[in-house]
Formats: C-alpha cells, sequence, structure tokens
C-alpha cells in the first residue's frame, strides 16, 4: 500500500468515524489537554494500522477494537504517572455535549462509566453504541458468555445507582 493511499483511507474513516473514536476518547480522559493527547495517540495508532485491515470485520468495529485497546493503554499509563490528580466532578463540564442543554442523566451516566475498570467501561460503551455480544467478545478478547455475565451486573451497578431517575420506557 502507497503513503498516498494510506493516508486517503485514513482520512476518509477519521472523517466518517470521528464521533466513535471521540466517544472513547470521552470515557477514558477527563480533560481537555488529555482527551487531545488520546485522541492523537488514537488517530496515530489508526493511521498505523491501515495496512493491517484485512475486511474480517466492518471498519467502525476495527476502529473500536484500535481506539479502546489504545484507551487502555493510554489510561494505564497516565494512571501511573498522574495518581491523585483532578476528581472527576472537577471535570463533569467536558461530559455535557451541549453546555446551553445539560442533560443531567447523560452527566450522570458518563460520570458512572468513567468509575467502572477498563473492561467493564469498554463493554458499556460497546453496549450503548449496539454492538453484539460477539462483537464485543471480538474486540475486547472474552468470552461471549462473560461479555453476557459482566453486562448483566453492570446493568444491575447502574439501575441500583440511578434510583432518582424514572427509566420506565426504557
Amino acid at each position: 500500500m502507497t503513503k498516498a493511499g494510506q493516508n486517503h483511507i485514513f482520512e476518509s474513516w477519521l472523517k466518517e468515524y470521528k464521533l466513535l473514536l471521540f466517544k472513547v476518547v470521552r470515557a477514558y480522559a477527563f480533560t481537555a489537554d488529555d482527551q487531545d493527547d488520546l485522541f492523537q495517540d488514537i488517530a496515530l495508532q489508526v493511521w498505523r494500522s491501515v495496512p493491517n485491515f484485512r475486511r474480517e470485520a466492518a471498519v467502525s468495529t476495527w476502529l473500536y477494537r484500535i481506539a479502546l485497546n489504545t484507551a487502555i493503554k493510554w489510561s494505564r499509563k497516565e494512571r501511573k504517572h498522574h495518581d491523585g490528580r483532578n476528581t472527576i466532578e472537577h471535570t463533569t463540564h467536558i461530559l455535557i455535549e451541549n453546555a446551553d442543554l445539560p442533560d443531567e442523566r447523560l452527566e450522570w451516566l458518563y460520570t458512572e462509566i468513567s468509575k467502572l475498570n477498563e473492561i467493564d467501561r469498554s463493554l458499556t460503551l460497546l453496549l450503548l453504541d449496539g454492538f453484539s455480544y460477539r462483537e464485543m467478545s471480538q474486540m475486547l478478547g472474552i468470552s461471549e458468555s462473560n461479555v453476557g455475565v459482566k453486562i448483566n451486573r453492570i446493568k444491575k451497578l447502574l439501575i441500583a445507582k440511578s434510583g432518582k431517575y424514572d427509566y420506565h420506557g426504557i
């Protein structure tokens, strides 16, 4: 593959799937600077991975896997260097997509997602994006049954914590 071809594919993927990548960034990085750093790391890894794409999975699945793996690795590295810095309460403004119309439930959900361990956080994002258990298991390298068990536990945990919200209809 030529560099021009690689650049063309990368740019088209970035244009089409930028929101998907940013969703992962938002779940793993909580300050604007950290989000920029993580997005750059993910974009670089996507660019490096273009020649390895074999069309065995959907592009979105492939990119999600790259983004999650990069975010998990980045998160571990950052935690080693910055344990004890800002708490989530100081960064919740980042979690609100539209500052004019803050959705308290969305803010709460992203705050709770940020408290989950890396695998559970990844599963929650994948579930919210509608991936199947099979796709999740392939992306994260765990069995489908383990995906199901973990998702049920996550749902129970979030439902128990969400007592002040009315979710009848969900």
